[in-house]
């Protein structure tokens, strides 16, 4: 059905011959990661090793099969409770993969293209960094549960984005791990004559080759292409090692491969798209490649024309780092031949300006691609307007209100980001089924009957499992970094399953606002220590080059010397998404306190929501389309000039709000000990942002608003 599927299955009948006979359907589970979104997919690959799971393969079943001691697969081989089980997942996923397709804007003969520089699918496929990356991973998901065709096209980053260790002044270090792709869950696409695929790009004065991989994403195939290959020049190997690579020229040479290798990697595998989705401006080289497959049939108009019909392209940041431009040099040292592929470098060139006219102008992705989509979409309500204003002068003549920028809000993949308890009793009321019906308000109505006592118990037991993962994390990443040996003890006892837990955790730009915690340490010292203290859990990475975010978290370390703080506060290090999966899932409060109007969407607070957790934020991004006053708390999303301002400002409305809102309520117990207007609160949360933020609402969206030619 799609290219790779025998590579697939020749991946699966080697790692299934190398087990015990009983334990070869994992096999075929190990190689589709709709295991991960299964309620007991994970669970299963777990009790065939545990410690192995989760201490040495970081929940890679292939890995895990792979590795696992004979004696260990022979007593998983005989637990006929554990057979049963891997029965039931094999029954359902097969079922899965054997629905009829959507009958919509796409076709399995011509599938959406999702292209995108990253994939959030799972934490053991480290080619992510972010928020971009882990919406597109719940894209593939969606498309798979809702039977969309699509297909993912990105890059096998050989040393992914890098980890992160924090010193005992708080400031951060990195480093990378080499992966080897043939301990994944991927196999080599190869062609009819056997040999593996590849595709040639033409970067800098070499034609730089890449070879696919696939990866099975529940039904949506991910080809991720690799150039890291013994007839490539050094440099050229090194164009796919890490994601989001400093060195300008290496960037550069990456959107290359993701657009123009990936247009021709999709025609070499014989995938013909009924559009290409570009996701954020990095595959948008690919345009150029598209140009030149029109030939000369029509004029010039009319061949774009014919390549608009076909792109269309979401853009999720107003933040210049994010619609980073390049000066002419650089652009036509590392690309200049694909320029010559249109055969006038200064019309390459000008594709990527805002004023095509201004010979002095740097070109970006960003301009590149709204210029040559037939639609384009910002990632929440008020992203759009941002957008719209930004861009402006890209389409000389017409307002902001008519610059032709919409909308569709990011949503989230609930049954990849709902788990454990909270998981449990959704199930149980919400119907057979409510998961496909996740986008409708009225499958959550249920959620108004649910007793408050069962709320508080299911919250009681996500914070009591955070806390045991806190109090583990914050202990050996305290030894790990040389602290005291009181201070590291601390986080192991400090901790409590009783205290309020509040959450700050997301990438760490300057923007997202950390700081506003410590511009006030008496303040934030207080509510530690009071009685009742309240508890904090910090997580975040800042890009390597940005040293004004590395300082944020030198702020915080700062009050790491206060009595109260070893106990009661903790960063844990290297976040990623197994981390966020506990956070999102155990946090009381989620705060988010970006500087606005700069947060496009965020994605993590509505994961919080779908555990019962409440939001703190700045009206930006999604919560300012969320907020309904009865549903959480909000700071006010204006905009000043005056940032130091606006930061004292924000700041003190973030304690006041705890002091004053969140922790009396946190304590206003009834008789039987439960919160009623904190459980109050948590019912309105998931009745209202459930449907509104979920990702089969959002692809829905995609499919009526973007994907479908109207």
């Amino acid at each position: 059905m799609f290219a790779g599927d025998l590579d697939i299955e020749a991946a699966v009948s080697d790692l299934a011959n190398a087990i015990p006979e009983p334990l070869r359907p994992l096999a075929r589970i190990a190689f589709d990661y709709r295991w991960s979104w299964s309620v007991d997919g994970a669970a299963v690959f777990e009790s065939v090793d545990p410690d192995r799971w989760t201490r040495v393969v970081g929940h890679n079943p292939v890995r895990l099969l792979a590795e696992a001691h004979r004696s260990t697969l022979e007593r998983a081989a005989g637990d006929q409770s554990l057979l049963q089980r891997i029965s039931a997942l094999t029954a359902e996923l097969e079922a899965d993969r054997e629905r009829p397709w959507l009958d919509g804007p796409a076709t399995v003969e011509h599938p959406i293209a999702f292209c995108c520089a990253e994939f959030g699918v799972h934490g053991s496929l480290p080619i992510y960094s972010g928020g971009l990356g882990v919406l597109a991973g719940d894209i593939l998901k969606e498309a798979s549960d809702i039977g969309l065709p699509m297909v993912g096209v990105g890059l096998l980053y050989r040393t992914g984005y890098f980890h992160q260790r924090i010193d005992v002044t708080g400031f951060q270090h990195e480093y990378w791990i080499d992966t080897d792709p043939n301990s994944l869950p991927c196999v080599r696409v190869t062609g009819p004559d056997g040999l593996p695929v590849t595709v040639s790009v033409p970067i800098d004065d070499d034609d730089v080759t890449a070879q696919v991989w696939r990866v099975d994403v529940g039904r949506v195939p991910l080809y991720l292409l690799d150039t890291d290959l013994p007839q490539n020049t050094a440099v050229g190997r090194w164009v796919t090692s890490r994601l989001y690579e400093s060195n300008r020229a290496i960037r550069l040479a990456q959107y290359a491969v993701l657009g123009v290798g990936g247009v021709r990697a999709l025609r070499t595998l014989g995938v013909e798209p009924s559009v290409y989705h570009f996701n954020e401006g990095h595959p948008a080289l690919g345009v150029f490649e598209l140009l030149a497959d029109q030939g000369t049939v029509g004029d010039e108009a009319e061949r774009l024309q014919r390549v608009r019909d076909k792109v269309v392209f979401t853009t999720h940041t107003p933040v210049p780092a994010g619609n980073e431009t390049y000066d002419r040099g650089e652009v036509l040292g590392m690309l200049g031949r694909i320029a010559d592929v249109t055969g006038d470098r200064e019309a390459f060139l000008a594709a990527g300006r805002v004023d095509p006219s201004n010979h002095d102008e740097p070109s970006g992705m960003t301009a590149l691609a709204l210029r040559s989509s037939r639609h384009a979409n910002a990632v929440s309500r008020r992203h759009g307007e941002v957008a719209r204003a930004m861009w402006q002068p890209l389409f000389p003549g017409r307002s902001a209100d008519d610059v032709p920028i919409g909308h569709v809000t990011n949503g989230v993949h609930v049954p990849t980001w709902l788990g454990g308890p909270m998981r449990d009793l959704l199930d149980r009321h919400l119907g057979e089924g409510w998961l496909a019906r996740a986008d409708r308000p009225e499958t959550w109505e249920p959620v108004g009957d649910i007793s408050s006592a069962e709320l508080w118990d299911v919250r009681t037991t996500a914070r009591r499992q955070l806390v045991d993962l806190v109090s583990q994390r914050a202990v050996s990443d305290r030894l790990r970094r040389g602290e005291a040996l009181d201070y590291a003890e601390a986080g192991g006892t400090g901790f409590s399953a009783d205290v309020l837990t509040i959450g700050f955790a997301r990438r760490l730009a300057t923007y997202k606002r950390l700081h506003l915690v410590a511009l006030q340490p008496d303040r934030a010292l207080s509510l530690i220590g009071g009685d009742p203290p309240v508890q904090f859990v910090f997580a975040g990475k800042a890009h390597p080059n940005d040293n004004e975010a590395k300082d944020v978290v030198r702020l915080l370390f700062q009050m790491k010397g206060s009595p109260s703080v070893a106990g009661r506060a903790a960063f844990l290090e290297d976040y990623d998404i197994p981390l966020a999966g506990h956070l999102v899932a155990g946090c009381d409060v989620w705060v988010n306190v970006p500087r606005p109007p700069l947060e496009a969407s965020g994605t993590s607070g509505m994961k919080s929501c779908l555990g019962g957790g409440l939001q703190l934020s700045v009206l930006d991004g999604w919560w300012a389309e969320a907020y309904d006053g009865e549903n959480g708390w909000a700071i006010d999303g204006d905009i000043d000039g005056d940032q130091a301002a606006q930061d004292h400002r924000h700041s003190s409305a973030l304690f006041d709000l705890l002091e004053q809102e969140v922790l009396p309520m946190f304590h206003d117990r009834d008789a039987h000990g439960v919160p009623e207007r904190w459980v109050t609160m948590i019912r309105r949360s998931l009745m209202t942002n459930g449907p509104l933020f979920s990702a089969t609402r959002m692809m829905r969206e995609y499919i009526d608003k973007v994907y479908r030619r109207i």
